[in-house]
Parts: C-alpha cells; sequence; structure tokens
C-alpha cells in the first residue's frame, strides 16, 4: 500500500463562499470601527469632555448614546445576516448597507483636526477599502445555473 505525500511548499487552497468573505470582511471592519474609537480616546482632551458630558460636540444623552449603538449593531448584525440570509437579500443587503456605510464613514472624520490627519485618513481609508471589498464581492456574487424544467416524457413506441 503505498500514501500519496503532497510536497510540502504546496498548500490547499479550497474555495470560500462569497457569504464567509463578506462576514470575514464585516468583521474586520468591526475590529477597525471598534478600535479607532478606543484609540481616539487618547486624542488630549477626549477624556475630559467625556467627563464633562460631551462627546464630539454632542452632549451625551440617551439619544446619542442610541445612535452610536446602531452605528456599530449595524455593522455587527452584517457579520451575522452575512451568513444567514439566503443569496438575494444577502446580496442585496449588503449593496445596501455597504454603500450607506462608506459615506458615513468619511464624514466621521469631518472637522478633526489636520495633525490627526494621517490618523483619521488611514483608518477610514481601510475601511472604505474593506467596504468596498464588500460590494465587489456583493456584486460580483455568483449566479447559479438554470436548471431547466423537465418537459414532457417522450416514449419510443417502436419497440
Amino acid at each position: 500500500m503505498t500514501t500519496r505525500t503532497k510536497s510540502p511548499t504546496l498548500l490547499d487552497n479550497p474555495p470560500i463562499p462569497v457569504q464567509a468573505k463578506i462576514a470575514a470582511a464585516w468583521t474586520s471592519f468591526m475590529f477597525l470601527y471598534i478600535y479607532v474609537d478606543y484609540f481616539h480616546l487618547y486624542k488630549p482632551g477626549t477624556v475630559d469632555n467625556i467627563l464633562a458630558g460631551v462627546v464630539f460636540e454632542f452632549d451625551i444623552s440617551p439619544t446619542l448614546l442610541t445612535m452610536m449603538l446602531a452605528s456599530v449593531a449595524i455593522p455587527a448584525v452584517m457579520v451575522m445576516l452575512s451568513i444567514t440570509l439566503p443569496g438575494r437579500a444577502n446580496r442585496g443587503t449588503n449593496l445596501v448597507v455597504a454603500s450607506l456605510y462608506i459615506p458615513y464613514s468619511v464624514v466621521n472624520a469631518l472637522g478633526e483636526s489636520w495633525d490627526w490627519a494621517f490618523f483619521y485618513g488611514l483608518s477610514i481609508g481601510i475601511e472604505v477599502l474593506l467596504l468596498t471589498f464588500i460590494l465587489r464581492s456583493a456584486w460580483t456574487w455568483p449566479r447559479a445555473l438554470a436548471v431547466p424544467a423537465a418537459g414532457p416524457a417522450t416514449v419510443d413506441l417502436r419497440q
């Protein structure tokens, strides 16, 4: 009995379902999104403003916190929806949500000082790249081949 061994330089590269690719991109987006907010706390004056009840020039209120929760909850839910929704709904949902998050991500940097431009430019640039990957993956979602309907059975009566 002989066993075949694979060359140590060749790695198996099985195809990854588009749902898994999109869910992975949303997961990466979430990590980046949360860490950018976390690192923002190191910006001088941020913690003082929070202790004074102000975030990004807005008074801290239940409404503000609910809006902030929604802005994080939507991409978090997209991780799960990208795996569980049927193809057509999945594709449409990802196209809509990722399209809306691109301008939302860019608007988050408005009003920041130029000395923080690299930090926000890099983080928003990566966010937009991830969202673009989601859009491209959803847009180019593989189509299933149509299976022809079974026609009337033909019987050979010459036998």
